[in-house]
């Protein structure tokens, strides 16, 4: 009778230390296989940009990447898992060499799950972020300029603004000719515009800014080109798309135009809600959201017509043209602002109009994408609203594909593409400038004919003046180095992000 409770009670431990250990393994495989897909599919993301989007919903973002991340890391898993099972069965009679397995089983699934930890606390500088947590800066208080307490002066004749995010869109794919670092340049007809019109560049020939921290996704690109503001969420913050608020003791541009009349809009390819955009340009500046389900509901695309993100940039320069006609004829001063999505990694998105040119699909699809932009710009500039409207082009940050430019000599300094047609002032100097894209807010209001009481506003420079930007007077280095660090001052633009209690 002991014998036989022994028994049944090894039975039951063997059942839960198999199903432990089978566990522990699938996770295991599943963590290991998950940093080197999260490196090998974003090569430049930082853990800033992976903490702020640990806090928005995943709704809106592209499937097909999310079946990709399946692929890569459960089938192994599963595999293991099942194997192991099939040894457990196998073995449940003989204790010694189950234990041994088990053993193994544990071992394993520890090692990978530590150097899946250790491969991404490196490669992300993990240890460096959360040493910076720490420290309090005053690098922003030092330097932010508000917009409430700083002159700003509208041209009698309110100019048009039309501005283009184009997602992940470097100078550095021009060629070596031109200031890029590309044998074949992919955006040829991009860096025509750039060359025919004004490009601030960080060399001697064509070139661009540099993405600094809170800067270098989407979301965190379009708010400080906007705002002249890194994005910075304290780690305990809830997602921004749950947010009533967001920032609004911040001003950004659409905030300024808005209040001098503007009609605003942004049109995207995609859900406005992803990354909490819907709310930024919704509480700052009132921009109606042409977003991918708002061209369903209009007709503007087919019902149920969904791909990549949810649907390409040619249908979103066609809608463009619908949308840009139909509100200039109002007669009131516009905000036209857009974002591209062809051009995202991994490898863009391959339309009926592009070409196999170079071998390389993501090249031809920037190679497509110049065309349709071109196209597109001469379009804007044969319409009766074009001699009043400022066009601004400029990448959002640098691309994420971690291939892409993997042939780059490292010394190479990969700088966010711009350019500014029709602007309505000329630069004091346009090349050998040291910038960020926190630069474009005050440059961008310049560009429309704003007089900008000090040429500055939140922590950009307007690039037309002479006044030295916060990379020029500190450098890169010392820049992302401040911006990493918390910040009080900082701090009080999130103070209504709602908290969750115990968060």
């Amino acid at each position: 009778m002991h014998t036989k409770i022994k028994n049944t009670v090894w039975k039951g431990l063997a059942i839960l230390l198999s199903i432990l250990v089978i566990v522990l393994s699938g996770l295991g495989i599943i963590l290991f296989n998950a940093s080197r897909w999260v490196m090998d599919t974003w090569g430049l993301i930082t853990f800033d940009e992976i903490i702020f989007h640990l806090k928005v919903p995943m709704e809106g973002t592209n499937t097909d990447m999310i079946f990709d991340f399946i692929n890569q890391c459960l089938p192994a898993a599963i595999l293991v898992m099942l194997l192991e099972l099939a040894i457990f069965i196998a073995f449940r009679k003989r204790r010694k060499k189950y234990a041994v397995v088990c053993t193994a089983g544990i071992v394993g699934a520890v090692v990978l799950s530590v150097s899946a930890a250790n491969y991404l606390w490196v490669n992300l500088d993990i240890g460096t972020y959360l040493e910076t947590q720490g420290k309090d800066s005053t690098f922003i208080q030092d330097h932010y300029v508000d917009v409430k307490n700083t002159e700003l002066i509208f041209p009698e004749q309110k100019r048009n603004l039309i501005y283009i995010f184009l997602e992940s869109t470097e100078a550095t794919f021009m060629g070596k000719e031109d200031g890029g670092a590309f044998d074949q340049n992919v955006i040829p007809k991009l860096t025509e515009v750039a060359r025919n019109n004004i490009s601030f560049s960080n060399s001697d020939l064509l070139g661009g800014g540099h993405a600094a921290f809170g800067a270098t996704w989407t979301m965190g690109g379009m708010f400080a080109q906007t705002s002249g503001l890194p994005l910075k969420l304290p780690i305990d913050g809830n997602a921004m798309s749950d947010q009533e608020v967001f920032m609004p003791a911040v001003t950004s541009i659409g905030d300024i135009l808005k209040e001098q009349g503007y009609r605003q809009e942004l049109l995207l390819g995609s859900d406005a809600v992803f990354g909490g955009r819907k709310n930024y340009f919704e509480q700052h500046g009132d921009y109606e959201m042409l977003d991918y389900y708002w061209a369903s509901e209009n007709g503007k695309i087919p019902p149920d017509y969904r791909v990549w993100w949810g649907y390409e940039d040619q249908k979103l320069f066609s809608i463009a043209k619908e949308r840009l006609t139909e509100i200039s004829a109002t007669g009131e001063p516009f905000n036209f602002t857009m974002l591209t999505v062809d051009t995202h990694f991994e490898d863009g998105y391959y339309c009926e109009q592009c070409q196999p040119i170079t071998g390389n699909q993501y090249a031809d699809v920037y190679l497509c994408s110049s065309h349709q932009l071109q196209e597109f710009i001469t379009w804007i500039q044969q319409q009766s609203f074009y001699p009043n409207t400022t066009i601004v082009l400029s990448g959002d940050h640098l691309t994420m594909d971690s291939d892409f430019c993997a042939e780059i000599d490292p010394s190479y300094d990969r700088t966010v593409y711009n350019a500014f047609i029709n602007s309505a002032v000329t630069p004091a100097q346009m090349k050998n400038r040291q910038f960020t894209t926190m630069d474009m807010f005050p440059t961008t209001l310049a560009s429309m004919g704003v007089i900008i009481e000090g040429d500055q506003l939140g922590l950009g420079t307007n690039l037309f003046s002479e006044k030295q930007t916060l990379a020029e007077k500190y450098g890169m280095d010392t820049v992302n180095e401040e911006l990493v660090k918390d910040s009080k001052f900082f701090n009080n633009f999130v103070s209504d992000i709602k908290v969750e209690e115990g968060e």
